[in-house]
């Protein structure tokens, strides 16, 4: 029995390494594509086929990476070791952690599709009109830019909604989306325990939850300062957002361990209860 876990384990990590590495060969490959002279008109077939089989193997990827998590996740929950990564596990493993990361997972990235510019809404600008599209409608631009921002995915939804799914974008969306809703499941289960006194920090708890949404920090300080200052660092923050995603990234894989520190009994099991 224990082979098998071990084995689960195995395989588990296997397919997330499998699934990353194919992804960043994927992009250093088809950045070889876009040289604006190699498209000429006999190569647009070839290299528009060459979009739709990036698509179908980055998605392919996302589900190695997804199920290899889930049994990764899965083993962590069965041994019930005491290391931080099993108490990570089992804190969100219960059902009201699932739904608080279903949840922050969903809305977080509808929040981040519309920062990033995946999920474009101009009411000004009928698309039909000034870009001649038919509504609704879609197609795959294969070229040209550098890598990890082709070939885009451009759907006309209506007249002023529409999607550019970015691959780069893409990528950080459910990266970050996940590590929020990850975040954001520990935090809570800590915020709980905290007001039953079993030794978990209220403030560490809300610095979590604030952590886990750098791209908001303008906002919130805008409106709590209510100053010109405040509506300038707001800005300013937003024109930075690249480099506040990239910081936040380390933030939230190390986050969670922290937290797991203030979840671990002093015997080093679990303080929550992973079935409730």
């Amino acid at each position: 029995m224990k082979k098998q876990s071990e084995k689960k384990a195995s395989n588990g990590k296997r397919l997330i390494i499998l699934g990353f590495v194919t992804i960043g060969i994927l992009f250093l490959i088809y950045g070889r594509y876009q040289d604006p002279e190699l498209l000429t008109p006999s190569a647009i077939d070839s290299i528009q086929r060459i979009a739709f089989g990036f698509y179908i193997t980055l998605v392919a990827s996302l589900g190695a990476i997804a199920f290899g998590m889930y049994q990764y996740h899965k083993d962590k929950v069965e041994k019930k070791e005491k290391d931080l990564s099993t108490i990570i596990a089992i804190t969100t493993w219960n059902a009201k952690s699932r739904k608080i990361f279903a949840v922050t997972f969903i809305c977080y990235g509808i929040f981040f599709s519309l920062v990033s510019g995946t999920l474009v809404y101009q009411p000004e600008v009928n698309f039909a009109i000034h870009y001649g599209a038919t509504i609704p409608s879609g197609f795959i631009a294969p070229c040209c830019d550098g890598p990890g921002y082709m070939p885009k995915i451009i759907v006309y939804l209506t007249e002023h909604v529409g999607l550019q799914i970015i691959p780069i974008n893409l990528m950080l969306q459910i990266i970050v989306s996940y590590l929020v809703g990850l975040n954001a499941s520990i935090v809570i289960n800590a915020y709980t325990i905290s007001k039953k006194g079993r030794g978990v920090s209220t403030i560490g708890a809300a610095a979590g939850l604030f952590i886990a949404c750098p791209t908001c920090a303008g906002t919130f300080l805008s409106v709590f300062v209510g100053t010109a200052s405040g509506i300038a660092l707001s800005i300013a923050l937003a024109q930075m957002q690249t480099f506040f995603i990239a910081v936040s990234i380390p933030v939230l894989l190390t986050t969670p361990y922290i937290m797991a520190k203030k979840l671990r009994s002093s015997d080093g099991s679990c303080k929550v209860n992973p079935t409730k």
